[in-house]
């Protein structure tokens, strides 16, 4: 798979509830590699951003199949885990609010509330499960994540604040985005 097979919004498919995986076949270790491969091809169009991870229904597969970076900290490393019908399931920590962006949100971050710490149960890609636990980044992509298998867009945590919105400029660096003019009109965010 390339970049151009991950869907953006308004793609309703981002809104539809993934469903199980009943059984690690050889089809969804298939769909593993192609999403690290769309990831890959993605992140190597973008020289300021990483492809922290992907859930399969950003490839258009309605499975509860999620791919995190192993390393977010050096982008010559490109493996990726993943982990299949992931559950949260217990929230610790305390709240904090930090901006995230998403490669199905063409060009905009948010500010968006999540926990800093978290407990995971899933399958490994041998069918197995597995638990444990995530802090910091780790927490909020996993957290990202799970919201997209439940047909949640970060946008949606952030909707009535006007000051939470940015894109990166050509350094890199976040620049706000006027809400007026850029986010409250645009049916392309919203569904």
């Amino acid at each position: 798979m390339k970049k151009e097979d991950i869907i953006t919004l308004p793609n309703p498919h981002l809104r539809t509830k993934s469903q199980r995986v009943h059984v690690v076949t050889d089809e969804v270790k298939a769909l593993i590699k192609d999403m690290t491969d769309a990831s890959l091809d993605w992140e190597n169009s973008r020289p300021h951003e990483i492809s922290a991870a992907l859930a399969a229904v950003q490839v258009d597969r309605l499975e509860r199949v999620v791919i995190v970076r192993s390393d977010f900290d050096d982008k010559a490393i490109h493996e990726f885990v993943a982990i299949i019908n992931p559950e949260i399931v217990k929230y610790e920590g305390e709240l904090l609010t930090e901006f995230e962006g998403c490669l199905s949100v063409n060009g905009v971050y948010g500010k968006v509330p999540r926990y800093s710490k978290i407990r995971v149960k899933a399958l490994d890609i041998d069918g197995n499960e597995v638990r444990f636990k995530a802090d910091g980044f780790l927490a909020r992509v996993i957290q990202h994540e799970i919201d997209h298998t439940n047909g949640i867009v970060f946008i949606d945590h952030i909707r009535d604040d006007k000051t939470a919105f940015a894109k990166l400029d050509e350094n890199g660096e976040l620049q706000p985005l006027d809400y007026d003019e850029h986010i409250k009109d645009n049916s392309i965010l919203w569904d």
